[in-house]
């Protein structure tokens, strides 16, 4: 499978960008790209740095404006498209949702982010319902693709939840950066953390991840904080966490190509599904052991 990816730096202009995003995926539809796969709300600036009412008319219904404006490039490309969208499901509820357009242009499936985070610069809370569909792998005519949303990527239970329900890989569209005032060390911290914990997903479940970040720096609105330098280094691993493709803080579009015969040899050599003790994970569900 030939994946291609877009890591973008986005400004207040949400149709400048949505203009840079479309050329971009022609682009890679010429360059001979299957499926593609975009950063998390891509259309706009990333709005959680603030709570602020007056976003929610950001918000867009699934189908609508962009569901329609992408599906109609899918449609005259004959790609699969990964969008990530800010979700008008009702008055007053809200969700951050990952849409994927299949080549024909209709909607092949959506998955409401299920992890919300809740922090300094990250006040997703105020604008996203935790999502209610489940971790279920979406089909397309590419394979069934473990969609995820980025605070989501921290979770070993969602991805091993989508591997149990057949996705053949696992896919993070993604908003993470760093706030200005953290040391030098404490943001390699961060960011090696963010590489090392979703190589580990690739590993346990013997399946390639592809994460794609923002990148560019957006300020905060309220000067309460120096804004955020979104860190980027989207990359895509293969199923023993090994880097197939890794930017750095530039904006990229790439084209990747994955072995997916890889995830079967890999599994026989390492049958982590077939030694788990299902029988003894029952408390799993439990928020704490006492």
């Amino acid at each position: 499978m030939r994946v291609g990816i877009i890591q973008q730096a986005n400004t207040p202009d949400r149709e400048e960008n949505i203009r840079r995003l479309q050329q971009k995926i022609r682009q890679l539809a010429q360059e001979g790209a299957e499926l593609i796969v975009m950063q998390e709300l891509h259309n706009g600036l990333y709005f959680c740095q603030t709570e602020d009412t007056a976003i929610f008319n950001q918000a867009e219904t699934i189908p609508g404006p962009s569901t329609d404006l992408f599906g109609r490039l899918a449609r005259e490309l004959g790609v699969v498209i990964v969008l990530s969208l800010f979700e008008k499901r009702a008055a007053g509820l809200y969700h951050n949702t990952a849409v994927v357009i299949e080549k024909d242009g209709t909607i092949a499936g959506k998955y409401r982010k299920m992890h919300i985070p809740d922090d300094p610069a990250y006040y997703e809370k105020f604008y996203f319902t935790p999502g209610d569909l489940g971790f279920h792998p979406i089909e397309t005519s590419v394979g069934k693709l473990g969609v995820l949303v980025c605070w989501d990527q921290w979770y070993p239970e969602a991805a091993r939840l989508m591997a149990l329900s057949g996705a053949e890989l696992l896919i993070y569209p993604t908003a993470i950066g760093w706030e200005s005032t953290d040391s030098e060390e404490e943001k390699q911290r961060q960011l090696d953390a963010w590489l090392t914990l979703q190589r580990g997903h690739a590993v346990a479940n013997g399946l390639p991840v592809i994460a794609v970040n923002r990148t560019g720096f957006e300020p905060d609105p309220s000067g309460l904080t120096n804004g955020i330098q979104f860190w980027g280094n989207s990359f895509i691993c293969g199923p023993q966490g090994e880097f197939l493709y890794r930017a750095d803080s530039e904006e990229v579009s790439h084209i990747i190509e994955i072995d997916r015969e890889r995830t079967e040899n890999v599994r026989r050599w390492w049958p982590f599904f077939r030694d788990r003790r299902i029988d003894e994970y029952g408390q799993l569900t439990k928020r704490w052991i006492d």
